[in-house]
C-alpha cells in the first residue's frame, strides 16, 4: 500500500515541477529512495520505521507507470535507486 501512495506523491511532484517549469514532456526522472521510504505527508513518519516493511521497487514502477498514464509522463522512465533509509528525493529530471 505505501509503495502505491509513494508513486502517487512522486508522480504528482514531477508534474508539479514540470507545471512550474512549463515543461511539455519529461523523458527520464532519476529517484533516490529509501529501503522504507513514506509520503513525505504521511504523520510522524520517523515514530514508525519499524512498523514499515521494505518498499518493494518493482511495485513503485508499476505504480508510477500506472498512475503516469494520461499524463506528459505517459512515456517517461522512472530511474530508481535503492538507498538505505526513510526519505526519497528526486535527482535529475531530464526533457
Amino acid at each position: 500500500m505505501h509503495d502505491f501512495i509513494l508513486a502517487k506523491e512522486i508522480v504528482d511532484e514531477v508534474l508539479a515541477i514540470a507545471l512550474a517549469q512549463k515543461l511539455g514532456k519529461i523523458k527520464s526522472v532519476s529517484l533516490e529512495i529509501g529501503s522504507k521510504s513514506v509520503p513525505h505527508n504521511h504523520k510522524h513518519a520517523h515514530e514508525h520505521d519499524n512498523h514499515f516493511d521494505e518498499l518493494n521497487i518493482e511495485n513503485i514502477k508499476f505504480g508510477l507507470e500506472n498512475i503516469a498514464k494520461n499524463t506528459i509522463l505517459e512515456k517517461t522512465k522512472f530511474k530508481i535507486i535503492k538507498t538505505s533509509g526513510v526519505n526519497w528525493k528526486i535527482t535529475d529530471v531530464d526533457v
